[in-house]
């Protein structure tokens, strides 16, 4: 089973956990974190994946800029973590796009065969993506059917995401969210249950949802189910 790496989660965990550390001790630690990752039993081989720059989500937003709530300054070994994965771990920096997205784009590249790969990370944004999912604070391996992946995103589309800026419908959480969606079995009707809840405003849903979307395929870009 192909390990998907998170590789974005790891440099800030391992990085804000050696703040009082040097840096001998913060490579230390990420090589022993990501080798128990790839060394499961489950295991055969790994790819690991960083965002890099000029993330296409930036033009989308418009009501908000994507991330720009993210002011808190890189915890000091920062970029040391990062040039160690990919130096010693062949982790590849994804330019244009997300970690997340190439993660995406990687397991349905697998098609149908959800027991080739296993996503690692610690994002619940990733439950958009099928397949098997690996969260490695919880310790807990789950998997996630395709109709899952995508009440997950239309729960999001309604929620937004405060730690990417991207605001959502105002007084709407997961269980507002939840009652919206609860008769809903078709993409078709949750599409519609959102867009009622948006009154109607298809500009606005289209660029929450383009912003919160993953990947699935290169250069995708979401639109509005037909």
């Amino acid at each position: 089973m192909l390990a998907l790496l998170d590789a974005d989660i790891i440099v800030y965990r391992i990085a804000f956990a050696s703040q009082e550390d040097n840096e001998k001790i913060a490579i230390a630690r990420a090589a022993e974190f990501v080798e128990d990752l790839v060394m499961k039993p489950w295991v055969s081989d790994y790819k690991g994946f960083l965002t890099g720059s000029n993330n296409y989500r930036k033009e989308i937003a418009v009501t908000a800029p994507y991330k720009g709530n993210r002011l808190q300054e890189r915890p000091v070994h920062y970029q040391l973590v990062r040039d160690y994965l990919v130096s010693a771990w062949g982790c590849e920096v994804i330019e244009g796009q997300e970690a997340d997205d190439a993660i995406g784009i990687a397991a349905y590249d697998y098609g149908d065969d959800d027991e080739a790969y296993i996503i690692m990370s610690i994002d619940k944004d990733l439950d958009m993506i099928r397949g098997w999912h690996y969260n490695f604070t919880k310790d807990i391996k789950y998997f996630v059917q395709e109709d899952e992946t995508l009440r997950t995103f239309y729960t999001q589309v309604l929620t937004g995401d405060r730690v990417d800026n991207i605001p959502g419908l105002k007084g709407i959480g997961p269980k507002k969210a939840e009652k919206i969606l609860k008769d809903c079995t078709t993409e078709k009707e949750m599409y519609a249950a959102v867009l009622e809840a948006y009154d109607n405003n298809e500009e606005y849903l289209t660029e929450q949802a383009k912003l919160l979307w993953i990947r699935r395929k290169e250069n995708q870009i979401w639109q509005p189910p037909q």
